[in-house]
């Protein structure tokens, strides 16, 4: 009985299988047309009558999860790829399937499970387990995953921006730097670890350990633009001036060189070039980098270094050259040239730079004060007590500018012979001084 049921098996069975098969693939081939053409019911209807003749075939799970995905049920999408990857694992498309539906959902954190074991497949998706990250606020793991993908494929603009956006906090930057000087014992030539590590100690004003990168960079990279940084320092400290002033200008004329460490190199040719005069026309010089520096107005600065040391000759020249350079700060500055002029007992000058900004800024009290104060020098009382009478009537709770247009009132009263209006206006100054105490 058993033999005949085997023979009878063996006789009908081929032909079952076949009529199985040609029913599978009409119904496979008819939920692919169905998909081509967008009608994704269809095509899962196909799919589900197919799958009960091989509900073991990793594909057709596989194709019912991109229908669903396309239909955005997103539940079903991820149970189908999920059971084909179950079914032939070492199929990466199945589980690229069921990454594509977490991004869908914005589920990163099962995404991230996901990618793990896409990255066995190949890794080039820790690409997308840096972004996945990022997403998911994990910022140590990202700033460590980034760092091992610039060691072994480069940079790329956008873990740039990650990074960035990363050690902006700034409890994620002790990592970096870590990291940084691994890079930098482990590639002494690779000048970006430098300067990245730079960047860090700068942004933190950490100068002396910032200082100390620029030596081990001068050391492992002689032609480095950075590098004469710490070159600089030396000639200085050696009073070599030619040397210092070629290494100042290959500094100052960098693009790669942070702007605060240009400004520390100016400030310490300042005080060696005001000890060594010999070297003024190349402090004037070297100003001239910073003409487009919208952070600090460097020629205004040095103009006050000047004025406050009563060297105002060259005071009056960087004022001057502030001014050819930067408009935002005009009335300031204008104001210092003044006083220095003044200082200088200029006053013909004093007069006519007055009066040229009494034209640009009518209501400015100020002006019309150095405008009086010239003309009372110059011995033109009459025209002094017009325009420091204009320009009492723009003094606005400012006591000690009214205390010096009353003193400048008197004098020019006292050069008309006015001697009744003379003790009025020093009375009120001397008040106002009372006042002020």
């Amino acid at each position: 009985m058993q033999s005949n049921s085997a023979l009878l098996w063996a006789q009908t069975e081929p032909e079952e299988i076949k009529l199985d098969t040609d029913q599978f693939q009409e119904l496979f081939y008819e939920s692919l047309l169905q998909k081509g053409i967008e009608n994704y019911d269809k095509a899962i209807a196909a799919l589900d009558k197919a799958k009960k003749f091989k509900p073991n075939d990793a594909i057709v799970h596989f194709e019912l999860g991109k229908n669903y995905l396309s239909l955005k049920e997103y539940k079903n999408a991820y149970s189908s790829f999920e059971t084909a990857a179950k079914i032939d694992p070492k199929n990466k498309w199945f589980w690229i399937g069921m990454y594509d539906v977490t991004y869908e959902t914005k589920n990163y954190n099962q995404g991230i499970i996901i990618i793990n074991k896409l990255i066995e497949f190949d890794v080039k998706y820790k690409e997308d387990l840096t972004s996945l990250y990022m997403a998911t606020n994990q910022f140590e793991k990202a700033l460590v995953l980034i760092q091992e993908l610039e060691e072994t494929i480069g940079k790329t603009d956008r873990r740039e921006i990650y990074k960035n956006q990363i050690l902006s906090q700034g409890k994620f930057q002790n990592i970096e730097v870590t990291n940084l000087i691994s890079q930098i014992d482990k590639y002494p030539t690779e000048e970006s670890n430098y300067l990245n590590l730079l960047f860090l100690y700068s942004k933190n004003n950490e100068e002396s350990k910032a200082f100390e990168v620029v030596k081990k960079l001068e050391k492992a990279i002689p032609n480095s633009e950075w590098a004469q940084v710490s070159l600089f320092k030396s000639y200085l400290d050696a009073n070599d001036g030619p040397k210092a002033i070629n290494a100042m200008n290959i500094v100052l004329s960098s693009s790669k060189i942070d702007s605060k460490i240009k400004h520390r190199i100016l400030n310490e040719f300042l005080i060696f070039s005001d000890k060594n005069p010999q070297y003024a026309s190349d402090l004037e010089k070297a100003v001239s980098y910073f003409d487009n520096d919208k952070s600090v107005n460097v020629a205004k600065e040095l103009g006050k270094f000047f004025h406050a040391k009563k060297k105002f000759e060259k005071a009056i020249k960087f004022y001057e050259k502030s001014l050819n350079n930067r408009s935002d700060e005009a009335v300031e500055t204008n104001l210092l040239l003044l006083q220095a002029y003044t200082e200088m007992k200029e006053f013909s000058v004093l007069a006519k730079k007055s009066k040229e900004m009494l034209e640009t800024f009518p209501t400015q009290p100020q002006f019309y004060y150095y405008a009086g104060l010239a003309k009372n020098q110059l011995k033109e009382f009459k025209k002094a007590k017009d325009l420091l009478e204009m320009g009492m009537d723009y003094v606005v709770e400012n006591k000690e500018l009214e205390i010096n247009f009353n003193i400048q009132l008197g004098e020019a009263y006292n050069g008309l012979g006015d001697f009744k209006k003379k003790d009025e206006f020093f009375s009120k100054a001397n008040q106002l001084l009372k006042e002020k105490k």
